[in-house]
């Protein structure tokens, strides 16, 4: 890696790129990774990307990727058992309920049909779709 880029790097990944190499030069070949480096380099690309990470780190981008994302959804996991299981009840008073609402709604099509809606409480019923069926009606 050259020198400007090397500069570049936030102080942490710099110590994990030379802990790395530093590593890759004395392995046995064939040898795994060691989990510890792979936990810094997912803490890392959670703040700097994974692409950034698993080319300054030289590791497989989909191997990263893969453990960043299986963090996160452990992280999730943990949020959501730490949740109960059930909901508190909460009830919701309507604003109406101070007061009893009054409303009278006639309606009379050109054959002379009448409909007439009388409401004396707080439930309002879904009058656009009472008028729409006494409009459409077939005779």
């Amino acid at each position: 890696m050259d020198a400007r880029k090397i500069d570049d790097l936030p102080a942490g990944l710099e110590r994990l790129r030379r802990r790395l190499e530093n590593w890759r030069q004395t392995r046995r070949p064939r040898s795994r990774i060691p989990d510890t480096f792979w936990a810094g380099a997912v803490a890392l690309a959670k703040s700097c990307g994974v692409n950034r990470i698993a080319r300054t780190l030289r590791l497989d981008y989909y191997t990263l990727k893969e453990r960043v994302e299986q963090e996160a959804a452990a992280t999730a996991g943990a949020d959501a058992s730490a949740m109960p299981a059930t909901a508190p009840f909460i009830e919701l008073v309507s604003p109406c309920a101070v007061g009893s609402c009054q409303c009278r709604l006639e309606l009379e099509n050109a054959e002379g049909a009448k409909m007439r809606v009388q409401l004396r409480s707080t439930a309002m019923p879904d009058l656009a779709a009472l008028s729409r069926s006494f409009w459409n009606q077939q005779p």
